[in-house]
Order: structure tokens, then sequence, then C-alpha cells
């Protein structure tokens, strides 16, 4: 195709949800772009950043731009994130690189081409798999309605391609996961999925959408339904 993107494949997510990746490259390859994921790029390094490692969680976003730069200089338009933890990490590179006088320019440079999946399909109107349930609870992540301050925006995507969607109270509230804090500080984060979860599974949804492996993963240790990325519910595979 001669539209071309980035894709930041992330460390946890090709380890413990690869279809993701998958269904985002399929689902943009029949709108005419091509995923790209590139040799050399890894972790984003947002859990380095989490825990306190700035030295490792720098040297992670210093591969990663040295493994994109080619292509961005290339003319690749986008670094497409599925997972909006990583989302909110790549888009601070050029905060967090600022005072780096060899990839200070060009982190700021990955940071502003950086998009989240809904911000690449925004103005598409897109079609359900046939084989997915359509009356679905979504869980907002912190790191796309807070972080990257994309609240509502695949909301709409699922509406619009004919979704049901059912409310879900305190939506604005964290799942528990955030980043390490699941592994970290299990007796606080632990409520908060109860919490969470009762608000999603308050309507009967035959699923919840969610748009961060974190989250997903967090979610789906307890949940009665599946916990699947939003993306997935528009690739027939």
């Amino acid at each position: 195709h001669p539209r071309r993107m980035l894709l930041l494949a992330g460390c946890v997510h090709d380890a413990l949800d690869p279809p993701t990746n998958a269904a985002a490259a399929r689902v943009l390859d029949r709108l005419g772009i091509s995923l790209q994921a590139v040799p050399g790029a890894g972790c984003c390094g947002a859990i380095s950043h989490h825990l306190g490692a700035e030295a490792q969680a720098r040297a992670f976003m210093r591969r990663n731009i040295d493994a994109w730069w080619p292509h961005i200089e290339a003319g690749a338009e986008a670094v497409v994130v599925p997972a909006s933890g990583c989302g909110v990490q790549v888009k601070d590179y050029g905060r967090l690189l600022a005072d780096d006088p060899a990839y200070a320019e060009r982190a700021l440079r990955i940071a502003d081409l950086t998009r989240d999946l809904a911000e690449v399909l925004a103005d598409e109107t897109l079609t359900p798999a046939p084989d997915v349930p359509r009356r679905i609870a979504f869980q907002s992540p912190c790191t796309l309605q807070h972080g990257q301050r994309l609240g509502g925006r695949v909301e709409a995507l699922l509406r619009r391609a004919g979704f049901e969607l059912l409310p879900v109270a305190d939506g604005h509230l964290c799942c528990g996961a955030a980043g390490t804090y699941a592994l970290t500080q299990p007796a606080l984060s632990e409520p908060l999925r109860e919490r969470k979860l009762d608000a999603l599974l308050a309507g009967g949804p035959q699923l919840i959408a969610t748009a961060n492996i974190g989250c997903q993963m967090h979610l789906q240790a307890r949940s009665s339904v599946p916990v699947r990325h939003w993306i997935e519910l528009f690739d027939p595979r």
C-alpha cells in the first residue's frame, strides 16, 4: 500500500495476546494502510519507568527511536500503538528525552507521530466481524481517557458500527491494573478490579472490550465473560 505506518507490537501484547496486533494489521490493510512491525523495536519503556528504573527506560526509548527513525525518514505516517498504556509512554518520549541532545529532536518527532488505533480509525465506519457479540461493555483505560485524553473515541467507533454499548458506572475510575500496580500492590489493586467488574457486568454484556493489554489481562482473570481488545471485534480473520 502507498500508505504505511509503524506498529509498536509491545512486549506484553505479543507475549500474552498476539491476536490484537494481527487484527490491527488486517483491519488497516483493508483500508489501504500497511502496518509494519520494525525489527529492533521492542518494549516502550513504560514498565521500567513505572518502577523508577529510569536508565533502563531511557535505553528502551532510544532503541525504539533508532529502529523507527529510518522508516520515519522514508515516509512512514505514524507509529501506531494498540496498547494505550504503551501509547501514553511513547507520546511522552519528547519530554522524557528532552535533556538528551542526541535524541531530543527525534524523540519529540516520534511523540508527535504516535497514534492510538482510535485516532487512526476515527473517521472510518468499520464493519463488525460476523461472529462477535454485539451487546458489550467498554472499559476505557486510564491511559486512554486520562493520559491520552481520548475518552469517548472508541465508544463512538463502536456505536457507529452498530454495537450496543451498555452504561458503565464510574467509568472514569481505574480497574486496578495501573501498570505494575496489580503486581506490586495487590491488596489495593484487587478491590478496584472487583468494583470495576461489578460496573462492567451490571448490564449483562456478552463481552467486555478495552484498549489496553494490562487492563485486559487484569480483568480477564476474574471476569465471567471474555475481555478483548476492541480492534478484534472488527477482524473477520
